[in-house]
């Protein structure tokens, strides 16, 4: 495992995280009573050399996590979750706050976490995380029960990074969850911009999803884009789409190319991978330790994809 450290946070992390939620929630998701196999899932993971794991209140895994991590030395492990946000019409947000973070340290069996984010916030939430939430969140870290704040973006309501944009300038976290993928690497020049200047610790999803591990997903989506006109006619093969990747490349496989590609990207500290597959996160975090791609492979889906803000890959 490759390590890096966490923009201003000073944290030593794994630069392949643990995604403890997704569309598998370590398996959990299609199979509510296979906890077993989840647990072993995330020992399997801190076997391999990742000690970032990223979990949240609203995935249902963080008991999960708790079993896998007892008995592990707790400095040994960076522990990420998030809080959903309560409505802003909740007799008691502040509050709220508070009784999320000591039910995650009480299902968690820590005294700590590491990285507390406010999760999913939109465009539509900002107002009420920055003026009502975040004075919770800072007293919290004063009295050293999170380390440090984080917030992860709600990327499908706000593929553009509308929310990071403003927030880093006002310098509100110490950690930030962004989507960027091959499809929609806009925040390259909207977000990491911000995080370089700031120091602000910077967390990658949605590498692969549907659209980038679904061939068939992935050759619709240049479909609509190439009608659209948003893409050019003619810069990728229909019914091919991506196919150039591995001319030009030696990637074996499309995600294993997508996390190379989010992995190498400067001011990126942390790439998450979520599945529920033994085998499939051996091959996802081999994939992440991988050299980069080759510079005309990343120029070319530059051409194509660099202007594009409003993909996801789901």
């Amino acid at each position: 495992m490759d390590y890096t450290t966490l923009g201003r946070t000073g944290l030593r992390v794994s630069v392949a995280g643990l995604g403890c939620g997704g569309p598998s929630r370590l398996g959990m998701r299609d199979d509510p009573q296979s906890a077993n196999h989840a647990i072993g899932l995330v020992k399997q993971a801190i076997d391999f050399g990742v000690n970032f794991l990223d979990t949240a209140q609203n995935y249902g895994t963080e008991p999960i996590v708790g079993k896998a991590i007892a008995g592990i030395p707790r400095d040994r492990l960076v522990i990420s979750t998030k809080k959903t946000l309560p409505s802003p019409d909740h007799a008691n947000p502040e509050g709220e706050i508070v009784k999320g973070l000591e039910q995650s340290l009480k299902l968690m069996g820590t005294d700590y976490i590491d990285v507390y984010h406010l999760h999913g916030v939109e465009p539509k939430d900002y107002a009420f995380a920055k003026n009502r939430l975040m004075p919770a969140m800072r007293r919290l870290k004063e009295q050293g029960k999170i380390r440090f704040i984080g917030v992860t973006e709600g990327f499908v309501q706000d593929p553009a990074h509308t929310v990071l944009q403003e927030s880093l300038k006002a310098d509100l976290w110490d950690v930030v969850m962004v989507g960027f993928n091959l499809l929609n690497p806009s925040a390259r020049k909207t977000v990491l911009p911000l995080t370089s200047k700031n120091g602000a610790g910077v967390l990658g999803m949605f590498a692969v999803r549907r659209a980038l591990s679904q061939p068939g997903r992935v050759k619709g989506i240049c479909g609509e884009l190439a009608k659209k006109g948003a893409i050019k006619k003619g810069a990728v093969d229909q019914d091919d789409p991506l196919g150039f990747i591995f001319k030009e490349t030696d990637a074996a496989t499309l995600p294993e190319a997508a996390y190379r590609f989010c992995r190498h990207e400067p001011g990126v500290h942390v790439v998450l991978t979520g599945t529920g597959n033994p085998a499939h996160l051996k091959e996802n975090l081999a994939a992440i330790l991988k050299p980069p791609l080759p510079d005309p492979a990343l120029e070319k889906l530059q051409a194509i994809f660099g202007d594009l803000d409003h993909l996801t890959g789901n």
